[in-house]
């Protein structure tokens, strides 16, 4: 279960409890947001991509949305959302828990700009019932990000 993963990586940091479960849903931002009870734009959404046939994560701010332009300049490429039944075998979490922690190692990690004006964000745990609260420096820290980048609209 890629929630234990995510613990387990956690645990490396001493830091596994932190990760929060729910005894409800948290597998779409309207649904984290009410089970952390915080702003829907708190939550840390973490979209995954397919750039030159390689698994991409960006992981932006829950009321931002992918700016096809920006994103075309920046990977050259258009916006191709990995198919949902693919992404849990490309990225290592399954739609609803997908998180830049404990991901598969061909997978590139990026994060958006829409995520620094908070001084908390909240990224699932590998599965559509958990969360962990972090700063942006905690999120770089524990992502294994590439490099922070600007693709999103407001």
């Amino acid at each position: 279960m890629a929630i234990e993963k995510v613990k387990e990586y956690f645990r490396n940091y001493g830091m596994e409890d932190r990760v929060q479960e729910f005894d409800v849903s948290s597998a779409t931002v309207e649904l984290a947001a009410e089970a952390l009870g915080c702003e829907p734009c708190r939550i840390a959404k973490t979209l995954s991509f397919v750039v030159n046939e390689a698994p991409i994560l960006i992981v932006a701010a829950g009321d931002v949305k992918i700016d096809n332009k920006k994103y075309k300049a920046k990977f050259g490429t258009k916006a191709k959302m990995i198919a949902a039944a693919d992404v849990e075998n490309l990225v290592g979490h399954a739609v609803g828990g997908v998180c830049p922690f404990a991901v598969n190692e061909n997978v590139t990690v990026y994060l958006d700009e829409s995520l620094k004006r908070f001084q908390t964000v909240f990224p699932a745990c590998g599965s559509s019932n958990s969360a962990i609260e972090l700063t942006p420096e905690e999120l770089e820290r524990y992502s294994s990000f590439t490099e922070w980048i600007d693709v999103c609209k407001c």
